[in-house]
């Protein structure tokens, strides 16, 4: 059963107050790290079940005014086609897609910085691809001795040979597409330039993982490990603020390597560093938005198992992310918070069903915790049966209710198989989707069916065998939760 575990407008009403605070605190220009997702923090909705991926972003449209946008990436992420797992798009083409988000919402995008930049062709051409969309691109390099050698670091050796990002506005928001993009070192890097030039700029964090007052092992501080294993994150006890305060609070191992430097960083600037601890550089305020501790304990073991299911399917396809390293980090984290695959039902009803039938199969669990299944057939594929199946159940109707006309399915069918060059008559989800909707305008239960897709939202999905982007695409649209057995459906070597 799904429970609401976060109370989002207290979470808006408290984030907004605190960055406002955060802002006056610095006079002249205040660098804010955003890390996570701006747009779209699907994890955090995950995990705090009554988040709203979109909070972030609402919070910044009410400083619109005053904001500028800068937007930074990896090279690194641009040169191995780095994806994001949650939209299937690589790193580079998302940073297009986030401006385009940003503006969408009256927001002005000032620049792009290519951050630990290499001479390497595929690099240059992405810059060049910027330029010419009237972007202006920025360019940082990787420091030898980072962390640790704050006396080069903090020099013309090392901020001191990046590019200056000319800005405008008083609140500059630093964000990327993703974690490890080098979000921090590019606003240290500002505030090293911006001194040269004789302003006092200031900088503060907002990362919403881990939480900071929430139990080291809580499952919510452990799903952020284990959404970020192929980085090697390490939650960890902030002994800066546990020195200078005496309270316990959870950071993690790159803001605690990086905490020196930023203190050597505003002693430089100020004479003093109005900061004593990691902790202290953020205003998450997450931690004080759960109303229902167990509901996010439960809704984030579930999200480990998922990621550890994802994890060897992305082993299975080779993807770079998948190494043998992380998985294992991921079992282990599933073994701190005491769970299994075994504790996620969907995995052993598909894969029952899979034996039973000899073929494909998916489950999906309803939010009422009900679970139907779908077999593959002539007509459908597993996918697209089981996703009929669970309509079916949520509007009331029985199983064996025929509502896809075959005047409907049969051209279709062989418009895919006699002129798409599809050898497999069988409907995906998106094509059954399209055949329910058009048999909905003259049948009633179709409609009625049609009627139940925004149910299906955080509902959780399995199935026996690896899927096809277009299966996975319409369950993440629909917002379902899937995982897949890491094994592919056919011995071929080219899967699409």
């Amino acid at each position: 059963m799904l429970r609401r575990g976060f109370d989002n407008d207290k979470y808006l009403e408290m984030q907004s107050a605190h960055i406002k605070e955060r802002i006056a605190q610095f006079g002249g220009k205040l660098y804010l790290e955003f890390g996570g997702k701006l747009f779209d923090d699907f994890h955090a909705s995950r995990v705090l079940p009554g988040f709203q991926p979109d909070s972030k972003i609402r919070m910044l449209t009410q400083l619109k005014d005053e904001a500028e946008i800068v937007i930074v990436i990896n090279t690194n992420d641009i040169i191995k086609n780095k994806v994001r797992g949650d939209l299937s798009i690589t790193y580079d083409l998302d940073v297009l897609r986030l401006i385009d988000a940003f503006r969408s919402y009256g927001l002005y995008v000032g620049s792009v910085v290519l951050t630990q930049f290499v001479d390497q062709e595929s690099v240059l051409q992405y810059e060049k691809k910027l330029e010419s969309l009237g972007l202006r691109v920025f360019r940082h390099y990787k420091i030898e001795g980072y962390p640790s050698n704050i006396a080069k670091i903090v020099s013309e050796d090392g901020y001191g040979k990046n590019d200056f990002i000319e800005t405008t506005r008083s609140l500059i928001v630093v964000t990327a597409p993703g974690p490890g993009s080098g979000k921090m070192a590019t606003c240290l890097s500002q505030l090293y330039h911006e001194h040269k030039r004789g302003v006092n700029a200031g900088y503060a964090k907002f990362e919403t993982f881990p939480i900071w007052n929430l139990p080291l092992k809580h499952p919510v501080n452990l799903a952020y490990e284990a959404a970020t294993a192929d980085l090697n994150d390490v939650n960890m006890i902030d002994p800066f603020h546990l020195e200078a305060y005496g309270e316990t609070t959870v950071n993690y191992n790159r803001d605690v390597e990086i905490f020196p430097v930023l203190n050597a960083m505003f002693q430089r600037i100020y004479g003093s560093s109005p900061y004593k601890s990691p902790t202290d550089m953020g205003v998450n305020m997450a931690g004080n938005c759960i109303i229902d501790d167990e509901a996010t304990r439960e809704a984030s073991k579930e999200e480990m198992i998922r990621r550890y299911c994802i994890g060897l399917c992305d082993k299975q396809k080779g993807s770079f992310a998948a190494s043998e390293e992380a998985i294992c980090k991921l079992q282990i984290l599933m073994e701190e918070a005491g769970i299994s695959t075994a504790d996620r039902p969907v995995i052993k009803a598909a894969v029952d069903r899979a034996e039973e039938t000899g073929g494909p199969a998916v489950a999906i669990e309803l939010n009422d915790g009900r679970i139907v299944t779908g077999k593959t057939s002539s007509l459908l594929g597993a996918s697209s049966a089981a996703l009929l199946n669970a309509l079916k159940m949520l509007a009331g109707l029985p199983d064996e209710a025929k509502l896809l006309s075959p005047s409907i399915l049969e051209p279709i069918q062989d418009l895919k198989v006699n002129h798409l060059g599809n050898h497999n008559p069988r409907l995906h989800t998106d094509e059954m989707l399209l055949a329910l909707s058009i048999c909905a305008s003259t049948q009633p239960d179709a409609e009625l069916l049609m009627q139940q897709l925004s149910n299906l939202e955080g509902c959780e999905v399995h199935s026996s065998v690896i899927l096809s982007s277009v299966d996975e695409g319409v369950f993440r649209n629909l917002g379902m939760h899937l995982t897949c057995e890491p094994c592919y459906e056919t011995k071929k070597l080219y899967h699409k």
